[in-house]
């Protein structure tokens, strides 16, 4: 455990979240660090989390959105590992879907009832549906839906190659669905990172007068500068070990790169993100155009640098960080339907939507030709987020919900 001096507080929650904020390399943790470092400016937080070891810059830097930090440690297999190939073979038998399975830990429920059994808490959140898996008290608990993972999991299986894949993924599609429904019914209350993902809970769960609250972005960190070095014509951010971003380049180099490069054959793309596995890295072996990064200590300058921005998603839920991002930099964004889910984006103004390969690549060559098509949109959607997705207002929102579940 490390502690600080708390912050002069009117609530002490208690945050359950599976992992560290830092380094901050996906858009869940993101999210969650804008909201809490705003919310720790006067409540105590008390953040619970597991760890494979001892992070020093995760623990150290957790000062910035929490006044007391617990790890538990808990390894999670990588998707290359045997270890994982073991939970795989267990999920065939297990009633838990693997994706929770995965994080689920004794030790952090045993903790979290010391916890709650010794400290007054006006609220406990459960960050994240694989938190729930160890939390022991979950009528006490507001759950934080980043994504309605059963419609993940049908999208997976939706999209997967071949039949024993569908199979399979099916499989876990339902134990999913069978899971999350009876978790959102047991919490005291949920909250919705959209709109749409609140309406989908309750036709799915049966849930009523669902809560939510927007994806949120720093305009003034993501401004461009006026000197940029040129990175690539078209960007795709994302963490590369999320089966969704896998999924979505994998498909965006297939279908629709191809068709691009019929009228600009030259067209460069960069893949940015944490953790490429072999499938994504072998892309850039094979297409001198395409570049793989991994991991980047700061991915403004690959949106900066790069002309379009290109959100190819098949499958998914919640929102995308990434979009908003992309807009608050000043590149135009095209999506599908799928990747846009759940923002308050209007296609043709601010945004272009298309699901179908050809109009999608359509839509990134008309761009890439286009400057001043790019700088209109560009400069809509700047300022549509700039006026109302501010990191303040989503973490003000998120904060009357938490004290109206206290009261």
């Amino acid at each position: 455990m490390y502690g600080c001096a708390p912050p002069a507080s009117d609530m002490k929650i208690l945050w359950v979240n599976p992992n560290l904020l830092h380094p901050t390399t996906k858009g869940g943790q993101i999210r969650t660090l804008e909201m809490l470092r705003r919310l720790h400016r006067r409540h105590e937080i008390h953040y619970a989390t597991l760890g494979d070891a001892a992070d020093e810059e995760g623990l150290r830097r957790s000062s910035e959105y929490c006044s007391r930090i617990d790890q538990v440690l808990h390894r999670i297999p990588h998707r290359y590992s045997p270890a994982f190939a073991a939970q795989l073979a267990a999920g065939l038998f297990s009633p838990l879907p693997v994706a929770i399975a995965r994080y689920r830990s004794e030790a952090l429920r045993r903790l979290l009832e010391q916890r709650i059994a010794l400290e007054r808490y006006d609220s406990v959140v459960c960050d994240f549906l694989v938190s729930a898996a160890s939390m022991p008290a979950l009528e006490r608990a507001v759950l934080l839906q980043h994504n309605v993972e059963t419609l993940i999991w049908r999208r997976h299986a939706e999209h997967a190659g071949n039949p024993a894949s569908r199979l399979y993924l099916g499989w876990q599609a339902r134990r999913m669905f069978r899971y999350e429904r009876d978790v959102c019914r047991s919490c005291r209350r949920v909250i919705a990172v959209s709109g749409a993902d609140a309406a989908l809970m309750g036709s799915l769960f049966g849930l009523s007068g669902v809560p939510d609250i927007p994806t949120g972005v720093d305009v003034d960190y993501f401004a461009p500068p006026p000197d940029v070095a040129p990175v690539s014509d078209l960007v795709f951010l994302g963490s590369m070990d999320w089966l969704p971003n896998i999924d979505g380049v994998r498909y965006f180099c297939t279908a629709i790169l191809p068709l691009i490069r019929r009228r600009l054959p030259q067209c460069s793309l960069t893949i940015a993100g944490r953790l490429p596995p072999p499938e994504i890295r072998s892309l850039a072996e094979q297409d001198p155009l395409i570049r793989v990064t991994g991991t980047v200590k700061d991915i403004r300058p690959y949106l900066w640098g790069s002309t379009v921005s290109v959100v190819p998603l098949r499958i998914g839920g919640g929102t995308r960080l990434k979009i908003y991002e992309s807009m608050a930099a000043g590149v135009p964004v095209v999506s599908t339907g799928v990747g846009a889910e759940g923002l308050a984006c209007r296609n043709g103004v601010d945004i272009l939507i298309e699901d179908d390969p050809g109009a999608f690549a359509e839509a990134c060559a008309g761009l890439l030709q286009d400057a001043s098509r790019r700088g209109s949109i560009a400069s809509a959607a700047r300022e549509m987020v700039a006026g109302s997705y501010s990191w303040d207002r989503v973490a003000a929102r998120l904060e009357s919900l938490l004290s109206d579940s206290a009261a």
